[in-house]
């Protein structure tokens, strides 16, 4: 064998002796007992690297080394968080001491429990009080009970809508958003600091919360909605996640009469069996759903992807049924919300569409952009709504400060139900914005890689030689974001400003292997043609973009 081999293997096998988890112990040590290039190749992946703690926490494939999500890692990823805590958690805030306390959340994936509990013993070793949310739950309900019960700081161990094969570790401070730079950094130092896992204090006295936290936030949820009409038929879909009993209890809750429920996908499954990938973005997730909503002649469809952070839907049209795209949702709730005379900021991510800016200046509203992320979204001083293109809506900050797809949902179907009480429906709310503020199409251009040095040279490409037109338009500015262009904090990405108000971003996903374009063209509509004609324009010209960055990008 060779030295990279022979040190591998050492690795490996010192790996192996400090592993907690007998599971991956024996997977690693089945590993090493074979002699082929694959089997190294397999360690190589594993050793290699580590998964790097970030403002995401930490998400990857479950498995054995320090480049998987498992016990080990997550073990020590606790303790370093502790030692951060323990250091800072004991904030004067309003002039009393908070109690440092962190509670912890977990969805039905492989091996979220076990990561809890995991979590509550090492935090309850370095002397934090640890509270363990009751069962599997939405990360909402986590970041609620963060505020609720005044913490220094949560965990949700969740992966979203990652593929099945993965999982993740998200960090809350005691705001209850996630965190942003610096803190990240410094707990990722923490991390690095800490020992052998074998040595890591655990304690057993870590408290399992009661369903009160739970009713408390779905109590809360509903109280969201006022008044108002209740008639609509809905289908709906957790899409084998850990939403469906928040869902039909808030619904319930306000008053509105329950859904159907897509039966193959209503209970939390963490194999996903349905679906290629569990997020309503992806094609074919919503299948079952639809087929459901035509058979059952309801009003509108509505899906959480599996920790429920996130909201989808869709509605009819003259074809059958079509999803809203993130941006038509989510001004579709920012319209709810600035009738309903709710004042404050509004705002949302740079990928996100112009017309939410237009929107609130039109209401005498702030308005704010920010980065992608729900971290930087929560931030916003005076925030009373924020959304994100890719499903995320944060629409009661005073209580959820992050995305909740169960509220979204439910003022989504507030709204619907209004409208469909006058003989209107969304899309007709969607024409009257176009009508008011021009049609805003957005669309996106999501390619998933298995090397991910292929993001990295498509990003040095368009850096090397930018595009002077795109789409037929011509590019008026470019952003490079990761030098702080545009006043935003310096991340990894390109903004181009086209003519006629188009907008290309590029971007590498935070939590996927995937290289992401964000597009959006502004196509005034004609009174005479009306919005359709517009739409069909629009379309076209999101074609056009679309081809042309691809090309730009060499994917």
């Amino acid at each position: 064998m060779s030295d990279r081999t022979d040190e591998l293997t050492a690795r490996a096998r010192a790996w192996a002796a400090d592993d907690p988890d007998p599971e991956t112990r024996a997977e690693l040590e089945a590993l090493l007992a074979r002699d082929d290039a694959a089997a190294r190749d397999e360690l190589a992946d594993r050793f290699d690297g580590t998964l790097q703690f970030g403002t995401a926490g930490l998400r990857g494939e479950l498995g054995a080394g320090p480049n998987r999500m498992n016990r080990a890692v997550v073990t020590r990823t606790a303790a370093g968080l502790a030692a951060y805590l323990v250091e800072h958690g004991l904030e004067k805030r309003g002039g009393a001491e908070r109690d440092a306390s962190v509670v912890i959340g977990y969805d039905a994936r492989h091996k979220s429990d076990v990561f809890a509990r995991d979590t509550a013993e090492v935090m309850t070793g370095a002397g934090l009080r640890a509270l363990v949310l009751p069962r599997p739950l939405p990360t909402p309900q986590l970041a609620f009970a963060i505020r609720e019960l005044g913490c220094v700081a949560g965990v949700m161990v969740t992966a979203s809508h990652n593929p099945p094969r993965d999982n993740g570790y998200k960090v809350y401070l005691g705001d209850g958003s996630q965190i942003v730079p610096p803190a990240d950094a410094r707990i990722a130092a923490r991390i690095e600091a800490v020992g052998p896992v074998s040595e890591i204090p655990r304690g057993d006295g870590w408290t399992v919360l009661g369903e009160s936290i739970v009713d408390a936030y779905l109590d809360t949820v509903a109280g969201l909605a006022g008044d108002g009409p209740r008639d609509l038929r809905l289908v709906y879909t957790p899409l084998h996640g850990v939403g469906g009993t928040s869902v039909a209890q808030v619904l319930e809750t306000a008053g509105f009469d329950s859904p159907y429920v897509v039966p193959q996908q209503e209970q939390p499954d963490a194999d996903f069996p349905t679906v290629s990938f569990p997020n309503p973005e992806e094609a074919g997730a919503m299948d079952l759903a639809m087929a459901l909503a035509a058979e059952r002649q309801v009003d509108l469809v509505v899906a959480n992807d599996p920790d429920a952070d996130r909201c989808a839907a869709a509605v009819p049209d003259a074809h059958g049924w079509r999803m809203l795209r993130g941006d038509e949702v989510g001004v579709l709730l920012a319209h709810h919300l600035l009738t309903g005379g709710h004042t404050g900021t509004y705002a949302c991510s740079i990928v996100s569409s112009s017309l939410l800016g237009k929107m609130a200046a039109a209401a005498g509203q702030p308005f704010a952009e920010t980065l992608t992320g729900f971290k930087w979204i929560s931030k916003v001083d005076g925030l009373v709504f924020g959304y994100e293109e890719a499903l995320g809506y944060c629409v009661d900050p005073e209580h959820v400060k992050d995305k909740d797809g169960v509220s979204a949902l439910l003022l989504l179907c507030e709204l619907a139900a209004a409208e469909k009480a006058q003989g209107r429906t969304l899309v007709d709310v969607l024409d009257d914005l176009a009508l008011a503020h021009g049609l805003h199409a957005t669309d996106q251009l999501s390619v998933r890689v298995t090397d991910l040095a292929e993001i990295a040279a498509a990003m040095e490409r368009l850096r090397a030689a930018s595009p002077s037109a795109l789409g037929g338009l011509p590019v008026r500015t470019v952003d490079d974001l990761s030098r702080g262009d545009g006043g935003l904090p310096p991340t990894d990405g390109l903004r181009y400003r086209l003519g006629s108000g188009a907008r290309v971003i590029v971007r590498p996903s935070g939590t996927e292997p995937k290289l992401k374009c964000y597009l959006e063209v502004v196509v005034p509509v004609d009174e005479e043609a009306g919005v359709d004609a517009a739409r069909i324009s629009a379309a076209a010209r999101l074609d056009a973009l679309r081809d042309d960055i691809k090309a730009a990008a060499g994917i």
